[in-house]
Protein backbone atom coordinates (compact mmCIF):
# COMPACT_ATOMS: atom_id res chain seq x y z
CA UNK A 1 0.00 0.00 0.00
CA UNK A 2 1.52 3.90 -1.10
CA UNK A 3 2.00 6.46 1.20
CA UNK A 4 -0.47 8.19 -0.35
CA UNK A 5 -3.11 5.99 0.33
CA UNK A 6 -2.36 5.34 4.05
CA UNK A 7 -1.50 8.88 4.46
CA UNK A 8 -5.54 9.58 2.84
CA UNK A 9 -6.79 7.22 4.43
CA UNK A 10 -5.27 8.91 7.80
CA UNK A 11 -6.05 12.17 7.61
CA UNK A 12 -9.94 11.77 5.80
CA UNK A 13 -10.32 9.33 9.13
CA UNK A 14 -8.99 11.65 11.63
CA UNK A 15 -11.05 14.64 10.47
CA UNK A 16 -14.38 12.56 10.64
CA UNK A 17 -13.24 11.31 14.17
CA UNK A 18 -12.62 15.58 15.54
CA UNK A 19 -15.33 17.60 13.56
CA UNK A 20 -18.02 14.32 14.13
CA UNK A 21 -17.19 13.77 17.85
CA UNK A 22 -17.51 17.56 18.19
CA UNK A 23 -20.74 17.85 16.03
CA UNK A 24 -21.96 14.67 18.53
CA UNK A 25 -19.94 15.42 21.63
CA UNK A 26 -19.78 19.14 22.30
CA UNK A 27 -22.50 21.22 19.85
CA UNK A 28 -25.67 18.61 18.79
CA UNK A 29 -25.22 16.00 21.45
CA UNK A 30 -28.67 18.08 23.34
CA UNK A 31 -30.85 18.45 20.38
CA UNK A 32 -30.49 15.17 19.21
CA UNK A 33 -31.39 13.97 22.70
CA UNK A 34 -34.25 16.42 22.61
CA UNK A 35 -35.21 14.90 18.92
CA UNK A 36 -34.84 11.55 19.41
CA UNK A 37 -35.72 10.82 23.01
CA UNK A 38 -35.57 7.01 23.99
CA UNK A 39 -34.41 6.04 20.70
CA UNK A 40 -31.09 7.02 21.85
CA UNK A 41 -28.86 5.07 23.69
CA UNK A 42 -27.11 6.28 27.13
CA UNK A 43 -23.54 5.95 25.72
CA UNK A 44 -23.20 4.73 22.09
CA UNK A 45 -22.37 1.31 21.29
CA UNK A 46 -18.28 1.33 20.09
CA UNK A 47 -17.84 -1.59 18.07
CA UNK A 48 -20.78 0.01 15.40
CA UNK A 49 -19.38 3.51 15.40
CA UNK A 50 -15.63 2.35 14.91
CA UNK A 51 -16.81 0.17 12.56
CA UNK A 52 -18.90 2.85 10.70
CA UNK A 53 -15.87 5.20 10.89
CA UNK A 54 -13.55 2.93 9.45
CA UNK A 55 -15.47 1.99 6.22
CA UNK A 56 -16.94 5.72 5.58
CA UNK A 57 -13.54 6.60 5.01
CA UNK A 58 -12.19 4.02 3.08
CA UNK A 59 -15.40 4.76 0.82
CA UNK A 60 -14.06 8.56 1.14
CA UNK A 61 -10.35 7.54 0.36
CA UNK A 62 -11.68 4.76 -2.66
CA UNK A 63 -14.29 6.77 -4.26
CA UNK A 64 -13.12 10.68 -3.97
CA UNK A 65 -9.40 10.86 -2.50
CA UNK A 66 -7.90 9.25 -4.48
CA UNK A 67 -9.43 9.73 -7.82
CA UNK A 68 -9.63 13.77 -7.28
CA UNK A 69 -7.60 15.69 -9.32
CA UNK A 70 -7.83 18.87 -6.98
CA UNK A 71 -8.41 19.65 -3.43
CA UNK A 72 -11.67 21.24 -5.14
CA UNK A 73 -12.74 18.49 -6.60
CA UNK A 74 -12.31 16.33 -3.61
CA UNK A 75 -14.75 19.11 -1.78
CA UNK A 76 -17.01 18.75 -4.04
CA UNK A 77 -17.15 14.78 -5.21
CA UNK A 78 -16.77 14.59 -1.19
CA UNK A 79 -20.33 17.02 -0.51
CA UNK A 80 -21.90 14.80 -3.12
CA UNK A 81 -20.89 11.45 -1.45
CA UNK A 82 -22.05 12.99 1.85
CA UNK A 83 -25.31 13.96 0.96
CA UNK A 84 -25.70 10.50 -0.81
CA UNK A 85 -24.74 8.89 1.72
CA UNK A 86 -26.39 10.78 4.74
CA UNK A 87 -29.46 11.17 2.66
CA UNK A 88 -29.74 6.78 2.56
CA UNK A 89 -30.08 6.92 6.23
CA UNK A 90 -32.01 9.94 6.75
CA UNK A 91 -34.38 9.69 4.43
CA UNK A 92 -34.87 6.00 4.83
CA UNK A 93 -35.20 6.69 8.87
CA UNK A 94 -38.12 9.36 8.18
CA UNK A 95 -39.78 7.14 5.81
CA UNK A 96 -39.70 4.23 8.36
CA UNK A 97 -39.13 5.82 12.01
CA UNK A 98 -42.06 7.11 14.04
CA UNK A 99 -40.00 10.16 16.07
CA UNK A 100 -37.62 11.32 12.83
CA UNK A 101 -38.94 14.61 11.81
CA UNK A 102 -38.03 16.16 8.22
CA UNK A 103 -36.46 18.89 10.62
CA UNK A 104 -34.23 16.02 11.52
CA UNK A 105 -33.27 14.71 8.11
CA UNK A 106 -32.36 18.04 6.42
CA UNK A 107 -30.07 18.49 9.89
CA UNK A 108 -28.64 15.76 9.19
CA UNK A 109 -28.07 15.74 5.71
CA UNK A 110 -26.64 18.88 5.54
CA UNK A 111 -23.68 18.10 8.22
CA UNK A 112 -22.81 14.99 6.70
CA UNK A 113 -22.72 16.54 3.30
CA UNK A 114 -20.24 19.41 5.10
CA UNK A 115 -18.48 16.62 6.83
CA UNK A 116 -17.55 14.39 4.24
CA UNK A 117 -16.98 17.39 2.10
CA UNK A 118 -14.15 18.99 4.45
CA UNK A 119 -12.81 15.42 5.59
CA UNK A 120 -12.37 14.34 1.80
CA UNK A 121 -10.27 18.04 0.93
CA UNK A 122 -8.19 17.34 4.44
CA UNK A 123 -7.64 13.39 2.99
CA UNK A 124 -6.99 14.65 -0.97
CA UNK A 125 -4.35 17.29 0.70
CA UNK A 126 -2.62 14.71 2.99
CA UNK A 127 -2.52 12.09 0.14
CA UNK A 128 -1.25 14.74 -2.23
CA UNK A 129 1.67 16.41 0.21
CA UNK A 130 3.54 12.88 0.16
CA UNK A 131 5.55 11.15 -2.36
CA UNK A 132 5.34 6.94 -2.48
Amino acid sequence: MSKKVIFGYLGTLFAFLVLDGLWLGVFMGPTYKSLLGPLMLDQPRLLPAALFYLLYAIGCVVFVVLPSGSWQRAARLGALLGLVAYGTYDLSNWATLQGWSAGLAVMDMAWGTFLTAACCTVGHLCAHRVRN
